[in-house]
């Protein structure tokens, strides 16, 4: 049977964490972020993690996430990382939800946010445009090809997005 976590997927900085927290408090369900699951497991930043052990081996710590998420969890709504679509028992999750829009329009939301030098930092791969350019158009597809269901949230208020997400996850 198909769980009934919400999970959230997209590029960094599209929104999926301040859209899950936005969404748990407006309908009632807990949330939780892979990336802060993983933060708080190994008591260090993403970032570091990357910079010492590299990407594959944060890539099996995230399989490790969507393993417990796949035993344990249920009910919930899941913001994942940029790259955790790539888990192999993704779909065993719950109904996948694509947050979609322009690499421009994303860079533009962070760029232009209040805390704006925290945001980019936190995404160091902004800091070399075409890079991120190069994995979002990499990633694009491959978003697409896992998700249940696709939203863009481009021009969208966050009321209209929530509605959305709440609408078509009921369906799946």
């Amino acid at each position: 049977m198909k769980k009934k976590n919400i999970i959230l997927i997209g590029f960094m900085g599209v929104g999926k964490g301040t859209t899950a927290r936005a969404f748990a408090k407006k309908y009632g369900v807990f949330n939780i972020d892979t990336d802060d699951l993983i933060e708080s497991k190994e008591n260090r930043s993403v970032r570091k993690i990357f910079k010492k052990e590299g990407e594959a081996a944060f890539r099996k710590m995230e399989q490790e996430v969507a393993d417990w998420i796949e035993c344990c969890v249920d009910g919930t709504l899941i913001s994942c990382g940029g790259g955790f679509y790539q888990v192999k028992n993704l779909k065993k999750l719950g109904t996948v939800v694509l947050l979609d829009a322009s690499y421009d329009w994303i860079y533009h939301r962070l760029s232009t946010a209040k805390n704006a030098q925290n945001k980019l930092a936190k995404r160091p791969l902004f800091s070399e445009p075409k890079k991120a350019k190069k994995l979002y158009a990499e990633r694009a597809k491959a978003y697409e090809k896992v998700a249940d269901v696709i939203i863009n949230v481009e021009g969208k208020s966050m009321e209209e997005l929530l509605k959305e997400i709440k609408k078509s996850t009921l369906k799946s």
